[in-house]
This record gives structure tokens, C-alpha cells and sequence, in this order.
């Protein structure tokens, strides 16, 4: 089973796609997956903020059964 990843601003762009699907069962896992796979990602994936399912954590979530995770970096202005 396998989760979509969605890239926004800055992070699809360290990343070089929009989305992609994972495999990883745990969001510590998935972290370090995205960086090793894409190394931009390691200099600003620390500030982003991570959505699963819509729910922002910071834990090491478990991924079983999750349709999507959203990386989504500061963004400025308002």
C-alpha cells in the first residue's frame, strides 16, 4: 500500500515533482526516504510543515491506511 506524497512551493521545487507515491509505514521513515531521494529536500524539510491526511504532525506517524501527506514549507507574505 502506498501513500501520495504532495510537494507545495519551495518543497516541489527542492523536490522536483508536484507529488509521488511512498511506500514508507511511518512518517520518520518517510522523511528520511524523501531526503536520501531528493537531497534539496534535507536543507528546508525541518520547517515545513507536514499534513497527513489534513492533520498536521510532528510525531513519527504511522502510515497505514493514510491516503495523503502534504509537505507544505513556510510561506510568506499574507
Amino acid at each position: 500500500m502506498s501513500v501520495r506524497v504532495r510537494y507545495f512551493a519551495a518543497a516541489a521545487e527542492a523536490a522536483g515533482t508536484d507529488a509521488e507515491d511512498r511506500v514508507e509505514q511511518s512518517l520518520t521513515a518517510l522523511r528520511a526516504a524523501v531526503v536520501a531521494d531528493h537531497p534539496a529536500l534535507g536543507e528546508i524539510l525541518d520547517r515545513c510543515a507536514v499534513l497527513v491526511d489534513g492533520t498536521r504532525r510532528d510525531d513519527d506517524a504511522p502510515l497505514a491506511g493514510v491516503t495523503h501527506v502534504d509537505v507544505l514549507p513556510p510561506f510568506a507574505g499574507g
